[in-house]
């Protein structure tokens, strides 16, 4: 009967757990002016009903307080109680702090490379004091690259990361590492089994003293792994920036109300929410929001 339908709405983080802080949700009937409805500041750490919906359909728009707001088309069943299940990512500006594991909990290859590593933004500290001393973002972009590189395996059996021997810079969107010479006829020996593709390098510059040797770049359809490659003159160094790009990932991924992103760059924190609703990645770290 109008005016009397439920829907039972579940809304959930990509941890499949329930929001934290409260949401507005404002229903908007396709044909009824008079059936919109708004439930304003309601919990949505488990699922809840609404009532006293109309048959048909509605547009239903969703904003978190502490996530990235969505926007869905619904319909409305009569005489039944009806169910959806939304997945959110967090805003980033919403996150407080990140919950990262401890120097001592991450695998082995990891930790060789910062005890190899002498990074610009902290050149005298290696190891557990470089990784303590990387802020919450440089953190994150890290871990993002570092998970997603150990996904990325070649025909060898070996992962992209086990090339890996030292990182020069860190920034959240993509660290510079030495890398072993054989790492990029990997790359390129895998285009012709779909695992990588060749993409532009124009808006990569290359260290002091190292020329561009190439992009290469995953064919995910979202939060994509490309690596840039550097070589010196003799051809016996190479260098790559390695980035995982966004590619309107948020927007399509979670269906996030389009003017809400802002387009000035890729967030690490987002990478981190494709990563894990995307391809099933967890980088290893949590957000406290």
């Amino acid at each position: 009967m109008n005016g009397e339908e439920k829907l039972r709405l579940s809304l959930k983080d990509v941890y499949r757990e329930g929001l934290k802080g409260k949401v507005n949700l404002y229903f908007e009937h396709a044909t009824l002016r008079s059936a919109n409805r708004v439930a304003p500041e309601i919990s949505a750490s488990s699922p809840r009903t609404i009532t006293n919906l109309h048959s048909g359909v509605y547009k239903l728009s969703v904003y978190p307080t502490r996530y990235y707001p969505i926007k869905r088309v619904i319909m409305i069943q009569t005489g039944q109680l009806n169910r959806e299940m939304y997945t959110f990512a967090v805003d980033p500006e919403k996150v407080i702090r990140i919950e990262a594991p401890q120097y001592a909990e991450l695998k082995d290859d990891l930790k060789q490379v910062l005890e190899n590593s002498q990074v610009e933004s902290h050149p005298h500290a290696k190891g557990e004091d470089l990784y303590t001393a990387l802020d919450d973002i440089r953190k994150a972009g890290l871990l993002n690259i570092y998970s997603k590189m150990k996904a990325t395996v070649f025909q060898n059996e070996r992962n992209a990361f086990s090339y890996v021997r030292s990182l020069t810079r860190v920034r959240g969107d993509r660290f510079f590492a030495h890398v072993e010479i054989d790492l990029r006829d990997e790359v390129k020996n895998s285009i012709p089994s779909t695992l990588f593709k060749d993409a532009p390098n124009l808006d990569h510059t290359p260290p002091l003293g190292y020329s561009n040797a190439g992009s290469f770049k995953t064919q995910d359809k979202y939060g994509n792994l490309q690596l840039t490659f550097f070589f010196k003159s003799d051809f016996r160094k190479f260098m790559i920036d390695a980035d995982i790009d966004d590619a309107s990932g948020i927007l399509h991924t979670f269906q996030v109300i389009e003017h809400y992103i802002t387009g000035e760059g890729t967030h690490p924190y987002d990478i981190h929410e494709i990563l894990l609703q995307h391809q099933k990645l967890d980088p290893g770290y949590r957000f406290v929001v």
